[in-house]
């Protein structure tokens, strides 16, 4: 087994929306665009984002796009919109959930998300 070496790739995410930004991201930690791709072996990069705090969010995704937590409990389907979310968790934590839902759910994951920084 080939033992993969890892670049440090760093995307400024000065007036970049959110989708568009979190499918670089997940692309560069998936390594999906390396030539030697293949979908089993975790074979991704280092991914920093910096200027996070200047993402731009486009259309009515603010108060439109929502957020769901469920605890477990009956009757206990927490809700939170994307403009209570960036007050409650920050923009780190609403760009990391954004590239979660596009990385493989398998346990891969898991070490591809860590592989993502911040500045």
């Amino acid at each position: 087994m080939e033992k993969t070496t890892r670049q440090i790739i760093t995307i400024d995410a000065d007036n970049k929306s959110l989708g568009r930004l979190a499918v670089e991201v997940a692309i560069a930690l998936r390594g999906k665009n390396k030539p030697n791709f293949v979908p089993y072996m975790d074979m991704g990069d280092v991914v920093v984002v910096k200027n996070i705090d200047k993402m731009k969010f486009t259309g009515n995704k603010l108060e439109g796009k929502n957020y769901f937590k469920f605890t477990g409990y009956l009757g206990n389907l927490k809700k939170a919109t994307l403009k209570e979310f960036l007050i409650k968790k920050g923009p780190k934590e609403v760009l990391r959930k954004a590239v979660m839902g596009m990385l493989t759910k398998n346990t891969l994951r898991d070490r591809q998300i860590k592989r993502l920084r911040f500045e």
